[in-house]
């Protein structure tokens, strides 16, 4: 289960605050598959951040009850610096699992061969994602937080990583977030839509993405005149 408590987070832009979320309370009970929608720079990143406790809300406070990833998706996760082997092995000891065991089992999914142990700078962009998807799944969390991860590798490898996702979520749950509209409706079974600072849940995936589209349309901005 996650809950926030009167959550306020705010960006300055030319003196003037920008709301991420105010005031904002909520529940989001223990397995919800929650889409969670916004337009571009509503601060979807910004809030899936602070549920996994990477940033602080400005007021407020956000608890989490079982084991929680981080943001799968946001590039931050790898170092580059490091081998795909010492990326897994860190993460590894951050989580408590057993790094021989979590080892094995990204070698053996990501299927990176040599390059599992060069440098990840070194990688391809799709080398990275099976990397990181791969380090993801590895780890039994009872929450993913899914943020705009994309399909890496031939299709024999995406069905590979759907089927290790499906199973994974048959017994967690997972807030996700995407532009893909059946990404959402297949994945998820409840929505909440982020504007203006303020979150809207509802129980119904496509209710919810007609008032995300409203709210595109209504921030539209205006036809430059020719």
């Amino acid at each position: 289960m996650i809950r926030l408590e009167n959550v306020t987070k705010a960006y300055r832009y030319r003196g003037i605050p920008k709301y991420i979320a105010r005031d904002v309370s909520a529940v989001i009970p223990k397995g919800a598959k929650l889409a969670l929608m916004g337009r571009n720079g509503a601060g979807k990143s910004t809030l899936m951040s602070m549920i996994a406790g990477n940033l602080n809300p400005d007021r407020g406070r956000i608890s989490v009850q079982g084991a929680i990833s981080w943001p799968i998706g946001i590039t931050g996760t790898i170092q580059g610096d490091l081998t795909g082997i010492q990326n897994v092995r860190f993460l590894g000891r951050i989580y408590g699992v057993d790094t021989d065991e979590l080892v094995d089992f990204v070698g053996s999914f990501a299927d990176l061969g040599m390059n599992y142990d060069e440098p990840v700078r070194t990688y391809s962009q799709g080398m990275r994602g099976r990397l990181q998807f791969g380090m993801a799944m590895g780890i039994r969390f009872d929450t993913y937080l899914i943020d705009e991860v994309t399909s890496a590798g031939d299709a024999s490898f995406r069905k590979k990583s759907q089927r290790l996702f499906e199973d994974r979520l048959a017994n967690a749950g997972v807030i996700f977030i995407s532009h893909s509209d059946g990404q959402l409706r297949e994945i998820c079974t409840s929505a909440a839509v982020l504007e203006a600072g303020a979150i809207t849940f509802f129980d119904d995936v496509d209710v919810a993405l007609v008032q995300h589209r409203r709210n595109l349309q209504l921030h539209r901005p205006a036809p430059v005149a020719p």
